[in-house]
């Protein structure tokens, strides 16, 4: 099996840009070990802070953050970092020539429960003129970046990453401590019979998503004419994983609860890391109302709607709108 660096390079990517993935990947594995140990390592459970987005952190939350954000800052190759548990950005090495924003610990929710989590990161080039510590630097649409993906922690450690030339997988071989490609060009199956949505907040959908989810609900009996099944893992790497390995959709839209927050997930650390690894894989990434790569962040924390997955079930959706 082909080994991570024969195929980044096979795909045109920069020295310093393998060296800059390795370093993220060897702080996953470090979180993968964490992960495995579970109560055994006291990592389980939650703290008693919250993050910037008000959200409880869980333990896991709080040393993923840490163990990512300390090998990035000593690695040299990066000028700074977000995550999705800093309140500002993380200055790091003024003369690095990447950004890196990461969501360290996506589903931490799930930790307690043994369930599908993992960890979700995007790359792109730095402006040398401006500050490490210049939030602006990373106001860039998901056009600009150059590498994104997950590390879904599992029953076995699994890569889902893109560096713009087709949505690769590798697994983690704890033999040896490496990731091996197991599935080159990943391609989505156009259609599907498969949604995933946390139907609980069906209340506060708008109404092209209620009328679309209630299309689907309605099965052979309904408009769509085939019968749906819904999925959910409520962690986005475990159903995104889905998507790109057997096809389907994954919705988190807009609700009406609170007008200043248009979406649950975060442009930078989910949205558009999902979506180019979605789109490289021939799927499709929308907000509703427009592709989610072009979007242009106003601040780092930004959410959006997502509607990815499927190709003609993502256009069959947005002709809801």
């Amino acid at each position: 099996m082909k080994r991570l660096n024969s195929q980044l390079q096979d795909d045109g990517a920069p020295m310093e840009l393998i060296l800059l993935i390795r370093t993220l990947l060897a702080g996953c594995k470090e979180i993968a070990f964490r992960v495995s140990q579970g109560a055994l390592a006291g990592v389980l459970g939650s703290t008693l802070s919250e993050n910037v987005q008000g959200e409880t952190q869980k333990k896991l939350d709080v040393i993923s953050n840490q163990i990512l954000k300390d090998i990035l800052k000593d690695s040299g190759y990066v000028k700074a970092i977000s995550s999705e548990e800093e309140d500002d950005v993380v200055p790091c090495n003024p003369d690095g020539k990447y950004l890196v924003s990461f969501d360290p610990l996506d589903g931490s929710s799930n930790t307690d429960i043994n369930s599908l989590i993992g960890t979700i990161f995007s790359i792109s080039h730095a402006p040398q003129w401006m500050k490490p510590d210049d939030p602006s630097a990373f106001l860039q649409p998901g056009t600009q970046s150059v590498a994104a993906g997950y590390v879904l922690y599992g029953p076995s450690a699994m890569l889902a990453m893109t560096t713009g030339r087709g949505t690769h997988i590798y697994t983690l071989d704890k033999t040896h401590g490496g990731f091996l490609l197991t599935k080159a060009n990943v391609q989505v199956p156009e259609q599907t019979a498969e949604f995933a949505i946390n139907t609980s907040n069906q209340r506060h959908w708008e109404e092209p998503i209620q009328n679309y989810v209630a299309d689907l609900i309605a099965g052979e009996d309904g408009p769509r004419e085939k019968d749906y099944n819904m999925r959910w893992v409520a962690a986005m790497v475990g159903d995104i994983h889905r998507v790109l390995t057997r096809g389907g959709i994954f919705l988190y839209p807009f609700d009406k609860r609170n007008p200043n927050k248009p979406g649950k997930l975060r442009l930078l650390y989910e949205a558009n890391p999902m979506a180019f690894l979605m789109e490289q894989a021939g799927g499709l990434a929308s907000t509703g109302t427009g592709r989610i790569m072009e979007v242009m962040p106003t601040e780092i924390h930004q959410r959006v709607p997502v509607l990815l997955g499927s190709k003609e079930e993502v256009k069959a959706c947005l002709s809801y709108y």
